[in-house]
């Protein structure tokens, strides 16, 4: 009888019952330690994946999330690969090796790592199912967006208050991204107030460089108001401003004249949004006749009178250039342009909301109230004891939008003023 070597075993076949000799794989110590390197290595790759996946997610960037689920999946694949290797070549083990029970607790690792990616996968997808239900909403209101925005730039360039460069620029986003708010039309009449303000000051050095009495002018424009101070008589000239530059503001069209028909609330709202961001010379400059124009042009001469002209510039040829439908660079007409695109802004927006905004004035005499009216002087000091103050000087009217007020910007007669 024939022994096997101790490099042999013995294999029986059922057929022939014959004995072949068969040599053990004397690789097999050697393949299983480079079956555990590569698992450490897949290991090692499929952790680095798993981080970059999470990091794609902060911030959200849908490309990395993308690469990264990628490279996860491709780990896994070639650790299940692994795995199923490892189990054909050792169907039923005896007994679990050193090296066994090592790689048997790597396997169970990534498998519960596995699991772990899993739950992440569909908490992902289901953030981006969501996300882009929101993206689709998001497009149709856009497009909702850009359909209203083609039919007002239509009415708009009708009314010569958009040009065909402003018309294909892209400002989409600046042009729909001021909301219709009470807060909007408050800081907007605050702007107004303030280019009243500083159109004054060039008005007054004029009249100074001309030799006029302001003395004599403040008290022509509202007779009998006791300033507390020779310095708040410059409060007469802004409400001269005012009186002119806000005639007709009850009005739709402002008092322009010019065929205007009834324009929708809307539309009030875009041709504020059109003039809002640019420079007043060029609007006049693509369209001096646009209804802004015309707007400019007829409150330069209620509000310079010819008198007042003449005796700035010593000739009426900026007056009589205006008259013939022209817009000149000179310093003076360009601060008023100022002036005149702040009101005329204030009036678009007040037609914007509905109800309309409506504009209130106080008269003079009238009993001061916190409610409607706020001083122009900062500092004055109200005795509680005292008799109410009244009003002297109507500066700037005030507004109502529903049942909010703006109040009234008014001087006071009879207050004392803190140092």
């Amino acid at each position: 009888m024939i022994r096997p070597s101790s490099k042999e075993s013995l294999n029986y076949d059922n057929n022939s019952q014959k004995v072949y000799p068969q040599p053990i794989d004397e690789n097999m110590n050697q393949n299983m330690g480079s079956m555990i390197g590569r698992i450490f290595n897949n290991i090692s790759s499929l952790k680095a994946a798993y981080i970059q996946l999470q990091e794609a997610h902060t911030p959200y960037d849908p490309d990395k999330i993308q690469t990264a689920d990628k490279l996860v999946i491709d780990e896994l694949t070639s650790l299940s690969e692994l795995k199923h290797t490892y189990r054909e070549r050792n169907p039923k083990p005896v007994a679990a090796s050193p090296q066994d029970s090592r790689l048997l607790s790597e396997i169970q690792e990534q498998q519960n790592l596995l699991k772990t990616y899993e739950v992440m996968v569909k908490k992902f997808q289901s953030q981006i199912q969501n996300r882009d239900t929101e993206i689709i909403h998001l497009q149709q209101q856009t497009d909702e967006a850009k359909h209203r925005k083609t039919k007002l730039e239509k009415k708009l360039k009708q009314r010569g208050l958009l040009n065909k460069e402003s018309e294909e620029s892209d400002e989409e986003e600046s042009y729909f991204s001021v909301e219709l708010t009470p807060s909007l039309f408050t800081s907007t009449a605050d702007n107004a107030y303030q280019s009243i303000h500083e159109f004054s000051k060039p008005l007054i050095n004029m009249m100074k460089a001309a030799g006029w009495d302001l003395d004599a002018a403040a008290n022509a424009i509202e007779p009998d108001v006791v300033y507390t101070r020779r310095a708040h008589k410059k409060y007469a000239f802004e409400s001269y401003i005012c009186q002119r530059i806000f005639s007709g503001f009850h009005q739709e069209n402002f008092s322009i004249d010019a065929a205007n028909a009834t324009v929708s609330n809307e539309a009030f709202f875009h041709q504020f949004l059109a003039v809002r961001a640019m420079d007043p010379l060029d609007v006049l400059s693509q369209n001096p006749d646009s209804v802004f124009g015309k707007f400019c042009r007829s409150k330069y001469l209620l509000l310079v009178h010819p008198k007042m002209e003449g005796s700035f510039f010593g000739n009426m040829d900026q007056r009589n250039y205006v008259m013939s439908g022209g817009h000149p660079r000179t310093p003076f007409y360009q601060a008023f342009l100022k002036l005149a695109k702040s009101i005329w802004l204030l009036h678009r927006l007040a037609y914007s909301f509905d109800p309309k905004v409506r504009v209130f004035q106080v008269k003079k005499a009238s009993e001061f109230s916190e409610i409607h009216m706020v001083s122009v002087v900062k500092n004055i000091i109200l005795d509680e004891n005292a008799e109410r103050p009244r009003v002297d000087l109507m500066v700037m009217p005030g507004f109502l939008i529903g049942t909010s007020v703006i109040q009234s910007r008014v001087y006071l007669s009879g207050v004392k003023c803190a140092d």
